[in-house]
């Protein structure tokens, strides 16, 4: 946000609690009436008499015959205004919804109305259709990633770039997920992240803790420790793939609930933001 723009939100906040000491800066300085005074305020540029009347003459030497002050006492009176001959109160005065109603009429406020209308439609856009933020709220994916991380996913190379085995994505749950925790509960509506083992047309088989594809044991840095189950083998369909936590034996994945439709896949992992000490890539391929 500019400085200005900070600014303009720190005063509106300031004239909402009704701040005193702006009330007494802006609105609380006496009038004098009745009270003579004399005082030079330049050439040709006297004040004094009766009601502080100003005068103004081209000379020096007292001789009055000027323009009369249409302001006498020497400040504007905000209670004796108003073209409409009552009373205008000054924004001190107003409530809050009267003061939000004088912001949104204001210059100002149209200028940052549009200004976080922009910004805001932006925001959804990009959240929309090329990178939202995730939250990792289980140990299934780890040591890859912790309780807490907080990653950007990705959403424009799944349109354009076939799925590859090691990528990780997110993805929202598939059916076969949702019949093991019920339609109903929360769990089946919410994203899920996993890693893909295999992709369509690959033979896949756990064994011995080792994970197999196409007859190849795959090499596994990521994972916390060897399975302590057997699966497969299986091939994988046309338009899936297949799924797996990296901690493998507390996660519930491809390995229980099956296949994923690639259409289900929302992105792909690309780095951790957050917390500060694991921000990075480190084995998200």
């Amino acid at each position: 946000m500019a400085p200005s723009k900070a600014l303009r939100w720190a005063a509106l906040v300031v004239v909402a609690l009704g701040s005193p000491s702006a009330e007494v800066q802006a609105f609380c300085a006496p009038r004098h009436r009745g009270t003579p005074v004399r005082c030079a305020l330049g050439r040709g540029i006297r004040v004094g008499g009766h009601n502080n009347r100003i005068r103004l003459s081209e000379r020096d030497d007292g001789n009055d015959g000027g323009v009369e002050d249409p302001n006498p006492g020497g400040m504007t009176d905000w209670s004796e205004e108003g073209g409409d001959g009552g009373e205008k109160r000054s924004f001190q005065d107003l409530n809050f919804f009267e003061q939000v109603q004088e912001w949104f009429a204001s210059p100002e406020g149209k200028e940052d109305v549009k200004t976080y209308t922009l910004s805001l439609g932006i925001a959804l856009l990009l959240r929309l259709l090329i990178v939202e933020p995730r939250y990792i709220p289980s140990l299934s994916m780890y040591p890859t990633f912790e309780v807490g991380d907080q990653l950007a996913v990705e959403k424009v190379t799944k349109r354009i770039r076939p799925f590859s085995r090691n990528e990780v994505v997110v993805f929202n749950p598939p059916a076969g997920f949702r019949e093991i925790v019920g339609d109903s509960s929360r769990k089946a509506k919410e994203a899920l992240i996993k890693r893909i083992v295999a992709v369509e047309g690959d033979k896949v088989e756990v064994m011995g803790g080792k994970l197999f594809v196409n007859g190849v044991q795959q090499e596994e840095p990521f994972t916390a420790e060897d399975a302590e189950y057997q699966f497969g083998p299986v091939v994988v369909p046309e338009g899936d793939v297949l799924v797996l936590g990296d901690n493998r034996n507390h996660s519930l994945d491809g390995h229980i609930w099956g296949f994923l439709p690639r259409e289900n896949v929302i992105g792909r992992a690309v780095f951790v933001y957050w917390p500060p000490w694991r921000v990075g890539t480190s084995g998200m391929y």
